[in-house]
């Protein structure tokens, strides 16, 4: 089934995604010593060390995903049920205002810390080069350059969505106690999180106004999540993505 397919594809991006960081973080801390808790992993796991950490990191991430969107907005959003709002669907509307709130303002404090900004100059590279091959041009980095730093199918266009479709896909589940509207939300996250990746791939295909419309605010939210990147961090997103497709130099 397609929204399966999508649900699995995001957790193999994500396992692939955490791989990655830990992997570039490696060549930082070649200098710095072990703290006792990775000498702890390494002694006790050896070699599944690595894959042990990256159990713990998605563990951890993903409770505090589901405390920060999930409980949070829903905790927030039963207050107005007290000030007399019955409709379930207006209170998950409500919800998912609140949800998008708390996002963007994360979004946009991270954004200030100065690894986190390097961090974003790289996505906006990343944007550019993919652009510039899907395109068929030449990989360098004048043509790179001149390419647009927002990309339709960017993880940015899919966190919003997937708030927008929640609010959808939620408004069937009612409004009943916090521990059953919990539950719910858990239980459907694969279905939102597989809807909504199957409109990120037809808005990366589709070149229609109604795809234009729905991309715009995730192309939007990227003026946060993405630099103008330098010479640099160019030749570093071409050179990934040779490697990626296994296109030689």
């Amino acid at each position: 089934m397609p929204i399966i397919r999508g649900f699995i594809a995001l957790v193999e991006s994500l396992i692939i995604g955490i791989k990655t960081l830990n992997y570039s973080a490696s060549f930082f801390e070649e200098d710095e010593e072990k703290s006792k808790f990775d000498i702890w992993i390494e002694k006790k796991f050896r070699g599944n060390a690595d894959n042990i950490i990256i159990a713990i990191v998605m563990g951890v991430s993903f409770l505090l995903s589901i405390s920060l969107f999930v409980a949070l907005p829903t905790f927030i959003a039963n207050l107005f049920k007290k000030l007399g709002i019955e409709s379930s669907v207006v209170l998950n509307i409500i919800e998912g205002i609140i949800r998008v709130g708390i996002f963007l303002s994360y979004i946009y404090i991270i954004g200030k810390m100065d690894d986190i900004n390097r961090f974003f100059q790289y996505h906006g590279a990343e944007h550019k080069t993919i652009f510039c091959y899907e395109n068929s041009e030449e990989l360098t980095v004048e043509n790179v350059a001149k390419y647009s730093r927002f990309h339709p199918r960017c993880g940015t266009n899919f966190l919003f969505l997937v708030m927008i479709v929640s609010i959808i896909i939620f408004s069937f589940t009612g409004w009943n106690s916090l521990s059953e509207r919990m539950m719910y939300r858990i239980i459907l996250i694969p279905v939102v999180s597989g809807t909504t990746y199957e409109i990120i791939k037809w808005l990366g295909k589709s070149k229609s106004r109604i795809s234009k419309i729905i991309a715009a605010p995730g192309l939007a939210l990227q003026k946060l999540t993405t630099r103008e990147p330098d010479t640099l961090q160019i030749e570093v997103a071409i050179k990934a993505l040779k490697g990626a497709e296994g296109i030689e130099d």
